[in-house]
């Protein structure tokens, strides 16, 4: 498991959005945080427990306080109650060979008086296989519904609560490990949870609630009689299932001859016309139909001709009398018009003086005599007023007239190239004496097809339902065959059963015993070795046993004498506990995230040096120290500094009680000397 990113939003002193990058490098599993006292550093410890475990988590601020009360007052002070906090923990996880990315986001806000929390969890399960072929990979959780509602009991799989408290601890606080009581407590539970003997000791409780479930059965007449029944019914079925089957041969075979002679009479038929006889009625009714419409489309071609329509044989002549219409009606105008300059003319005379009444008498007839020229024609029908009108009409009843008998004569061609093809049809259509025969011995055919096809689909339908019983009866049988059998070897199956499985809890019990010592025999060197790693007198702690029933822990000194761990300060109280949870990581396979608050509390310089060099950058695959500047000082920073893959340093304001993150520790880029 290694944890990738945190995200902390109105937690505690955290205020607005807070991130980390945990993701460790290549030889460098350290993610150094730095802070003062009371500035987040044990709330960030709290954060990561909070998200995975709820309400069940072991967080130090919150005491005796119930789950709800202490949600309320981990939402920061400044913010809005209402929108609440949220913690967002990434992590991957490595099963069954393949690794999942987990985003776990814990929320909660306050709506009038009540608390709601929420937890949605998303899951990229294809986060490893995509990592091998390509770099930089982004997770793409998808939400799921099921794991979120079963969320407490699916963290247990991946990180136990027991377990986590030995991941996850404070420096200062697990002195009280060094005590026996609590480190028999704290070893029994890691080497059931963390090492596999629980799962040992869980088979063995199956196999006994398996034994104890064995129960006889007294039903042995009764299924005794019911499976005579059955057989009989069996064998009538059967029987009735024979007959039926060598019927349905016997219609199949009549309905195959049945079927040929029909394709043979309907070749002859065919080749005869018989198709053009049977058809000889529709094709004399459509004949009839296309000569209706044919006489109705002629009739109406000679309403046209009655019409103006013939008037198109003598265009010419009326393009000559519309322009003999113009004609007359312009002379017509003119003679009205030299009636109105005659009265002019007078009335313009009598307003002249009489010495130029004669010029002026001259001009004026001639004027006059010029335009009586034009209204004489060399031809004149004394055509009406409205003659052009009467034209313009003309042409628009000729125009319409003559579309319509275009439309009519194109029908005409369709209905007679109609008519023409019924004609050499009907040619065509054989005799009736010719196909007669034919076709009667065709249509009592069919007849007999039906009749053959009809018994061989009852025959059919016979067949399937007593199939169906068939199979229903013989179900019924076997199942009563295995209850009778059930009932005969059930006491000697129990007894078997009770017997092998007795077999198996004792190997079990002599396995889960041999693989228990085993474990305690690699749990005493390793936590003995860790131990003389850290410690600065070495030759303090001569051996470590561990027993394994109490799992109590005794330490021995040169000459094989106990030593009591009470004789030990506080500094090496300290050590041994760090030395039994490295211990218990190593013999796990360091699969497991450190997180360690307040690493180096009570410790003179020789074991911090120690600590530094020895234990944290060989702790776990991951290991995230929460340090103040006193603990992991400039000259240990730079120890620890090829381990080291990322730095952050917790910044809090004095003044609005609240903290951020900043990349960077003392003493390198990014917070110098921050407070």
């Amino acid at each position: 498991m290694l944890l990738r990113k945190i995200a902390l939003e109105e937690f505690g002193a955290y205020r607005g959005k807070q991130s980390l990058d945990l993701t460790p490098k290549k030889n460098k599993p350290i993610i150094l945080i730095g802070g003062l006292n009371g500035c987040g550093k044990t709330t960030l410890l709290d954060a990561i427990q909070l998200a995975l475990y709820g309400n069940r988590a072991r967080c130090s601020g919150r005491g005796t306080k119930s789950y709800e009360t202490y949600l309320r007052e981990s939402i920061n002070r400044t913010a809005d109650p209402a929108r609440g906090s949220a913690i967002t923990l990434e992590f991957t996880v490595l099963a069954g060979g393949h690794e999942h990315y987990y985003r776990v986001v814990r929320s909660w806000h306050i709506s009038g008086k009540t608390l709601k929390e929420f937890l949605n969890v998303y899951v990229d399960e294809t986060y490893g296989e995509r990592t091998k072929s390509a770099r930089n990979v982004q997770p793409e959780g998808k939400f799921n519904r099921l794991l979120s509602e079963g969320w407490a009991d699916h963290v247990e799989s991946l990180l136990p609560l027991e377990i986590a408290s030995l991941a996850f601890f404070d420096g200062e606080k697990i002195e009280s490990l060094a005590d026996p009581e609590r480190a028999a407590s704290v070893i029994e539970s890691a080497v059931h949870s963390l090492l596999g003997v629980s799962t040992v000791q869980q088979l063995r409780n199956d196999l006994l609630a398996l034994q104890r479930r064995q129960k006889l059965s007294d039903e042995e007449q009764h299924l005794l009689d019911n499976i005579r029944a059955q057989e009989a019914e069996r064998d009538a079925v059967l029987s009735e299932y024979d007959v039926a089957y060598q019927e349905m041969g016997q219609f199949r075979t009549e309905l195959g001859k049945a079927q040929r002679t029909l394709e043979s009479l309907e070749r002859a038929f065919e080749k005869e016309g018989g198709d053009l006889f049977t058809r000889r009625v529709e094709l004399e009714n459509d004949k009839k139909q296309i000569v209706i419409q044919l006489a109705q489309v002629r009739t109406e071609l000679t309403q046209l001709s009655a019409g103006p329509l013939p008037l198109l044989l003598a265009a010419p002549l009326i393009t000559n009398l519309r322009a003999q219409a113009v004609k007359e009606q312009d002379a017509q105008q003119s003679a009205h018009l030299l009636e109105v300059l005659e009265q002019r003319d007078r009335w313009l005379l009598d307003l002249l003086p009489s010495a130029a009444r004669d010029e002026v008498l001259q001009q004026l007839e001639a004027d006059r005599a010029g335009r009586a020229q034009r209204t004489e024609l060399a031809v004149n029908l004394q055509l009406p007023h409205d003659a052009q009108a009467q034209l313009t009409l003309l042409d628009e009843l000729l125009e319409r007239d003559t579309a319509r008998g275009a439309q009519l004569l194109t029908v005409a061609a369709e209905l007679t190239e109609q008519l023409d093809q019924l004609d050499r049809q009907l040619a065509g259509v054989p005799a009736q004496h010719k196909v007669e025969a034919l076709q009667h011995s065709r249509e009592e055919q069919l007849v007999e097809v039906a009749r053959v096809q009809a018994a061989c689909e009852r025959a059919a339908e016979r067949l399937e339902e007593l199939k169906r019983r068939r199979e229903y009866v013989t179900t019924l049988l076997e199942r009563a065959h295995n209850e009778f059998v059930r009932t005969k070897v059930k006491a000697e199956e129990v007894e078997r059963i009770i017997k092998y499985s007795e077999k198996a809890r004792d190997t079990l019990e002599g396995f889960g015993s041999a693989l228990l010592k085993r474990h305690i025999s690699r749990l005493e060197v390793a936590v003995l070795q860790s131990f003389k790693a850290l410690m600065r007198k070495q030759s303090l702690v001569h051996d470590l046993r561990i027993d394994t029933d109490k799992f109590t822990l005794t330490l021995t000194d040169a000459e094989g004498q106990q030593i009591d761990p009470a004789r030990l300060s506080a500094g090496e109280r300290q050590l041994l506990a760090v030395s039994l949870l490295w211990g218990l990581m190593r013999v796990a396979g360091n699969r497991l995230p450190s997180v360690i608050d307040t690493p180096l509390g009570r410790l003179d310089s020789r074991h911090r040096e120690h600590l530094v060099d020895r234990y944290f950058p060989h702790a776990s695959d991951q290991v995230l120290l929460l340090s103040t500047d006193e603990e992991i000082d400039e000259y240990l920073l730079g120890r620890l500094k090829k381990s080291i893959a990322r730095t952050y340093t917790l910044v809090h304001d004095d003044t609005e009680f609240t903290t951020s993150v900043v990349e960077g520790y003392w003493w390198n880029e990014g917070a110098q000397h921050v407070g």
